[in-house]
């Protein structure tokens, strides 16, 4: 990887549509949320989000759900949910969106499908998964590893960050320009990364 990939010029990512007034709505497997900023307003012409490595814990084929909580999983719970769109603002309706993360001990499953999932967007480019805030593990700061694909088009592989991490200024893979809003909801998180993908 080049230093231009690594390190690309920076982008204010996006929003898109009219969110819920209060609490969460579901709507076509994605829900809105409120009482959380939303991401930086996208304009015609800004760049795309940006890509980061895939890491060595991809899995393919992992199962389609928005819900990657499961019994009695350890770890605070975190609703995070955005919107898909294009370069001219536009939202991108049936993107897959495939999230896998470590658990709250930092860890991957690899054997099986725990905390990794996919789902598409709806009519209005919304996506929203409700899953945990990952564990840390040696070198890395906090993170979500997100693959996004608009029909017929290239993934866009990268990662969402957690704002005000200390380990995130030495995490050598981390970007502002990842980093997700954030707040809290009674003893969850509502976190929220709109993406902008390189098409018109």
């Amino acid at each position: 990887m080049n230093d231009d990939q690594r390190f690309p010029s920076r982008r204010h990512i996006l929003t898109s549509g009219a969110f819920a007034a209060t609490g969460l709505m579901l709507a076509n497997g994605a829900f809105a949320q409120s009482g959380l900023a939303p991401t930086p307003s996208c304009h015609d012409g800004d760049e795309a989000t940006i890509a980061e490595i895939e890491g060595p814990f991809f899995k393919p084929k992992s199962p389609r759900r928005g819900d990657l909580r499961e019994p009695g999983m350890a770890g605070r719970p975190v609703e995070l949910s955005g919107v898909v769109l294009t370069l001219a603002c536009r939202p991108v309706a049936g993107a897959l969106v495939d999230l896998w993360q470590a658990d709250a001990a930092g860890a991957y499953d690899n054997r099986g499908f725990r905390l990794r999932g996919h789902i598409f967007t709806d009519a209005e480019g919304r996506y929203a998964f409700r899953t945990i805030m990952p564990g840390l593990y040696p070198g890395r700061t906090r993170h979500y590893h997100v693959k996004v694909q608009a029909p017929s088009r290239p993934v866009l592989t990268t990662q969402f960050y957690f704002p005000g991490e200390k380990e995130n200024l030495a995490d050598e893979f981390f970007h502002d320009e990842l980093v997700m809003q954030v707040a809290a909801a009674d003893d969850a998180l509502r976190a929220r990364f709109d993406v902008v993908l390189a098409m018109r």
